[in-house]
């Protein structure tokens, strides 16, 4: 399984600068590639050039970590890696669906709003024109009364 890092990474996860890293990259003991300006260093193949291969002894002569074990750790902190970007990546794909279902809803009630203001403006035009009626009933009613008022005056 081959597993690119971007060099930045691969400098961080081996404690080793980004001159020493481009060093071993020349030299050609580290596999590297590049795309859009970026330059990935294979992660799994590096770990040999970067540790030491075989037991290695402190000044004391005790013996230092191995290099299966530099391996299978860096190998687990890059299946962690992954997996927290698989996480990631669905994480980004719920708040997108939750986004689209956002702005659906929104659009919805947009429209039910527009529904809505119509139903009020044709209500609104029909009371303007009750009570243009309600008016004009009170004064034909107010001048049918004066009228009959009137009339009886005159009979009495």
């Amino acid at each position: 399984m081959q597993t690119w890092l971007e060099i930045d990474e691969f400098c961080k996860l081996v404690h080793l600068d980004k001159q020493s890293i481009e060093a071993l990259i020349q030299k050609g003991e580290l596999k590297s590639r590049e795309e859009e300006g970026v330059t990935f260093v294979e992660a799994s193949a590096g770990t040999h050039s970067v540790v030491p291969v075989g037991p290695t002894y402190s000044k004391e002569g005790t013996p230092l970590i191995g290099t299966d074990f530099v391996e299978k750790t860096i190998g687990t902190i890059l299946g962690l890696h992954e997996k927290v970007l698989d996480a990631k990546d669905e994480t980004l794909e719920a708040l997108k669906s939750e986004n689209r279902f956002l702005k659906e809803a929104l659009f919805s009630m947009q429209e039910l709003y527009d529904e809505d203001r119509k139903t009020i403006e044709t209500l609104t035009e029909q009371l303007r024109y009750a009570q243009e009626e309600v008016e004009f009933l009170k004064r034909k009613y107010k001048l049918m009364w004066n009228h009959a008022v009137e009339n009886y005056k005159k009979e009495s």
